[in-house]
């Protein structure tokens, strides 16, 4: 049987808009993309189980980043977007847009906190950032 699969190496990208997103991939240690659509009962009488339909959209994106404080690194480019509506697009891969590497999009999602400070002694310090909402898209131009 065949069967499709790759091998983990996304892009992630964040930004105040679309345009001007900037890439943090080689600082992030994983990425979850969630698409949920709440469930509605819409069961009407004399049917004999209950039905559901999609009501609102409630997406997130939970990224692992190594913490850096250098210029143009986690710290300087998350805590610009901390407390706005921002961007977010995450490929499977690093390769351009198409196909078979779909760009998933959050637009107008929401950042409400950054961790600071995550340390340990002698551990590479990480935080888990919390992206909430947004408008869901899926870009496949090349």
């Amino acid at each position: 049987m065949a069967t499709s699969t790759y091998l983990s190496n996304p892009k992630v990208q964040v930004g105040a808009t679309l345009a001007g997103i900037a890439e943090i991939t080689d600082n992030v240690v994983s990425a979850t993309l969630t698409v949920t659509a709440e469930a509605l009962e819409d069961t009407a009488f004399g049917s004999t189980s209950r039905t559901m339909t999609a009501g609102l959209y409630s997406n997130s994106l939970t990224i692992t980043v190594f913490a850096s404080y250098a210029a143009s690194e986690t710290y300087s480019v998350l805590s610009a977007l901390l407390g706005t509506k921002c961007f977010v697009k995450v490929n499977p891969t690093v390769a351009a847009d198409g196909a078979t590497n779909p760009g998933f999009i959050l637009s107008d999602t929401y950042l409400s906190s950054i961790p600071v400070i995550n340390a340990s002694l002698g551990e590479l310090s990480q935080w888990d950032i919390e992206f909430q909402g947004g408008t869901y898209s899926v870009d496949v131009t090349v």
